[in-house]
């Protein structure tokens, strides 16, 4: 308890002093505006959800023992309406971004300054030019791609909907492509009795990407740490190399090197970087990938619907099948369902199609099928390179792998022929 008390003792020193500069004050409350904000009284957190509504409201919480500042990674539209009572569209609702924060935690500064000029060099090679750097207040990093950067719809899905699951991706994206040279860096620089031999094996020393999870806070950019009375400086990314603890020293900061967290990005910057982790993810994930897609899908409605829009292979299908009459029947009820066609219709196709088989099914059996079809949630028929089509004796044309998914191609005639019928 002794240790504690000289610890608060010491923070609580130059708490007052440190927070009633109004620079302080003010590049704060700038960072946390349309976030959440959760003030620390030394040990134990506020209550949630809160925010700065005016600058004042910072000092105001430190005369009544707040010591630290704490923010969120998403933006919201009002974040005193949080909830944990609110369902996850309710939430999608309220979020209308989120930045991209990478927390980088290790037991020693120099080999967080190695993670954070790895990535650093990552960032770069993918195309984003500005990002926003601090000392964490202890022995890592933040470094920061605001929300401006992103693209704000990738195939068609909401960015702003895709938290934590979004920036955990990308999180696994960087780790796994900085593993080896983040372990050739350290080895540089460990005695023998710490020599890194590979990533797994080294979790003493090798630094970590903290998760991101909903609701996930992070140190305020400037704000204090309680164990080590530093403050959560900004630096810029050549400055990360010589960068010493002293630099942090709360009582010595000048108001000159006072600057922004948030850097100046520009529109799509971070668009390559979310796709090739994207694409890198679902290589690694297929059947994560499919979870998602499924979770994640909504029926559409598509207007003027012809057969024309119908996939070749869908279109072999309603021709009549020899073999896998059950495996047809699962894809049709999902295609149609999918793409907003009523029962009545769905029924009458169906039918129709199981007439054109060489040995129909059994009526009871496809009434049981479309019984059961209304009692799930629509879910996409399979993607075109699963197993489903070959084993009915259908090949898939090289356009439709392009599209994945049967839903996507009906989706993408569909709108080339309603633009080609409003032009004439």
């Amino acid at each position: 308890m002794e240790e504690k008390s000289e610890k608060e003792m010491r923070v609580r020193k130059v708490t007052h002093l440190y927070y009633s500069r109004p620079e302080i004050q003010k590049i704060i409350f700038e960072f946390c505006k349309n976030r959440e904000v959760v003030p620390k009284y030394f040990e134990g957190f506020g209550k949630r959800p809160d925010s700065f509504q005016f600058q004042g409201d910072l000092f105001e919480l430190v005369k009544k023992g707040a010591t630290s500042f704490h923010c969120s990674e998403e933006i919201w539209s009002n974040p005193l309406e949080i909830s944990t009572e609110l369902n996850e569209k309710q939430i999608n609702e309220l979020r209308t971004g989120w930045d991209f924060l990478l927390d980088i935690d290790s037991k020693y500064i120099d080999f967080s300054k190695i993670m954070a000029k790895e990535i650093i060099k990552l960032l770069k090679f993918h195309g984003i030019k500005n990002i926003g750097i601090k000392f964490s207040g202890s022995k890592g990093f933040h470094m920061i791609i605001p929300w401006k950067a992103f693209p704000k719809e990738v195939n068609g899905i909401k960015t702003s909907e895709k938290f934590p699951e979004y920036p955990r991706i990308i999180l696994k994206y960087i780790n796994e492509k900085i593993n080896n040279s983040l372990v050739q860096e350290i080895t540089k620089i460990t005695t023998p009795n710490k020599y890194v031999r590979d990533y797994k094996a080294s979790e003493e020393v090798i630094p970590d990407l903290v998760l991101v999870s909903p609701r996930h806070l992070f140190r305020a950019p400037y704000s204090l740490h309680e164990k080590t009375s530093l403050c959560s400086v900004v630096l810029s990314p050549e400055k990360i190399e010589n960068f010493e603890l002293k630099d942090a020293d709360p009582m010595s900061l000048s108001s000159e090197k006072i600057k922004n967290f948030i850097p100046n990005s520009e529109e799509n910057e971070a668009k390559e970087l979310l796709v090739q982790a994207l694409d890198w993810f679902k290589e690694k994930n297929p059947e994560e990938e499919k979870k998602n897609f499924e979770k994640n899908f909504q029926q559409i409605k598509i207007e003027n619907f012809s057969d024309t829009y119908l996939p070749p292979s869908i279109q072999k299908i309603l021709q009549g099948v020899q073999d896998g009459k059950k495996r047809s029947l699962f894809i049709l009820l999902n295609l149609f369902r999918a793409i907003g066609m009523d029962k009545n219709e769905i029924e009458k196709r169906v039918y129709s199609w199981n007439e054109k088989n060489e040995v129909p099914l059994k009526k009871g059996y496809i009434q049981a099928q479309i019984s059961w079809a209304y009692k799930t949630k629509i879910i996409p028929p399979p993607n075109f390179d699963k197993d489903y089509y070959k084993g009915i004796g259908v090949l898939p044309t090289q356009e439709e792998l392009r599209y994945k998914n049967p839903v996507n191609y009906v989706v993408k005639k569909s709108r080339v022929g309603n633009f080609k019928e409003k032009k004439k």
